[in-house]
Parts: structure tokens; C-alpha cells; sequence
């Protein structure tokens, strides 16, 4: 009841992760947000397109398609997923690339079976910059596949730059407390993102992420007060 409108249930710290919820979990989180007045925003899986072994990335294609059904029992409009981590030493880019495009296009396909949208986060991992993150949507300019702009993960250059950048492609949000401003954390200019929101085409949630140490249900009330100011 902390005067928030939605809520995102992240796959991961569901009990028993990656194996996919029973129905009465699924449905039992589901009646709780409405109980308490709340929208589920999205949720999200931890997965790797960037492994080099095809076997294993058949494995991470399926963990999606399994959290794109549970998004859908929990009515989740957005299935949150990441690039990857692997360094893949003298794999040219192009190749991880490509491979990686062909796994969210079938993810893509599934999503839009099941009416979820597939949101891929810029998570300074293997795509860390706009310039690398508008290549995808152009790949693949379905209405099904979105960004979650992830505003810590822009750490190159001038953020807020980058957010303006991809703003077009976002279908949801990870509004943090901190931001890197050519390579250093620095406290996120709130009034500043959000007047780049207001006018851009995005009508969504705007989920908050408090990182750190602290009480982080103190963290995020105080979070959403600066927020709520500026909208």
C-alpha cells in the first residue's frame, strides 16, 4: 500500500526458479494484486542468447517460451528478458548477433501466440548502447517486441542522450535511483527522464528499482514520492 499502481512479479524470485510455477502460485500472486488494488506490470526470466553451445540455447529459448505461458495465466503484458553474458572470445560480434536475433524472433512468435510482449532490457551486458540497441528493433519491428529501458545500464557517454535515443521502442521501464553519466555513478536527474517520457508515445508503467544498501521498502517509498512529484 505504498501508493503504487502496479507491480512487476520477476520470474527469478518466484520459489523454485526456472522450473515454471504451479497454477495455484501463479493464480494465488494473481488474486493478491487484485486484493490489492494493483496491475501486474510485467515479470521477467534470467536468460543467456549469448552462449555459444546451440544445445544450451535451445534450453534458454524454451525457459523463455515457459515464462511466456506464465506471464500469460498472470495476466503480465511484458515477458522481461536480457541479451546475455558471455564473452565468446574470437566469435566476431556479427555471429553472436545474429544467433541471438533468431532466438528472439522465435520467442517473438511465441510471445504473440500467447498475447505477451516479448521486452528485451538493456542490461549492460552484450548490448550496452543505443547504438547497439536500434539495430534489434530494426531486425525485428514487431508490435510483440519492445525495449525495457533500463536507465542505470546506459553507461557510455550521456545517458539521458540514449534514453531519448530508444524511447521510441520502450514498452516498459527500470527507472533507477542511480545513473552513469560518462562512466560514473551519479544520482538519476528523475525530473529530467521524466520529462522525456511525458512527451514520447509511452503510456505505460513506469517501474522503480532501488539498488544498493538501505531498507529497500524505505528506499522505494521515498523514490516514488520524488517521482510522483514530477508527473
Amino acid at each position: 500500500g505504498a501508493g503504487f499502481d502496479g507491480v512487476d512479479i520477476t520470474g527469478y524470485y518466484f520459489k523454485g526458479y526456472p522450473a515454471v510455477p504451479s497454477n495455484d502460485t501463479i493464480y494465488g500472486v494473481k488474486r493478491r494484486a487484485f486484493q490489492k488494488g494493483l496491475e501486474i506490470s510485467g515479470t521477467g526470466v534470467r536468460n543467456d542468447f549469448t552462449i555459444a553451445d546451440k544445445e544450451k540455447r535451445k534450453k534458454e529459448v524454451q525457459l523463455v517460451k515457459d515464462w511466456v505461458e506464465v506471464a500469460a495465466k498472470l495476466g503480465a503484458p511484458v515477458l522481461r528478458i536480457f541479451a546475455g553474458t558471455q564473452k565468446n572470445e574470437g566469435i566476431p560480434r556479427e555471429q553472436i548477433t545474429d544467433w541471438m536475433l533468431k532466438d528472439i524472433e522465435t520467442c517473438v512468435a511465441y510471445g504473440k501466440q500467447n498475447g505477451v510482449i516479448i521486452g528485451f532490457q538493456n542490461h549492460y551486458d552484450f548490448i550496452q548502447t543505443a547504438d547497439q540497441v536500434i539495430p534489434l528493433f530494426e531486425a525485428i519491428p514487431s508490435e510483440w517486441f519492445g525495449l525495457i529501458l533500463d536507465t542505470g545500464s546506459f553507461r557510455i557517454g550521456d545517458p539521458y542522450k540514449e534514453i531519448e535515443r530508444t524511447i521510441k521502442y520502450a514498452v516498459n521501464w527500470q527507472l533507477k535511483e542511480k545513473i552513469y553519466v560518462d562512466g560514473k555513478e551519479v544520482e538519476t536527474d528523475l525530473e529530467r527522464v521524466i520529462n522525456l517520457i511525458k512527451p514520447s508515445q509511452y503510456q505505460g508503467y513506469v517501474p522503480i528499482e532501488t539498488l544498493g544498501p538501505g531498507d529497500p521498502k524505505q528506499k522505494v517509498e521515498a523514490m516514488l514520492a520524488r517521482v510522483k512529484k514530477y508527473l
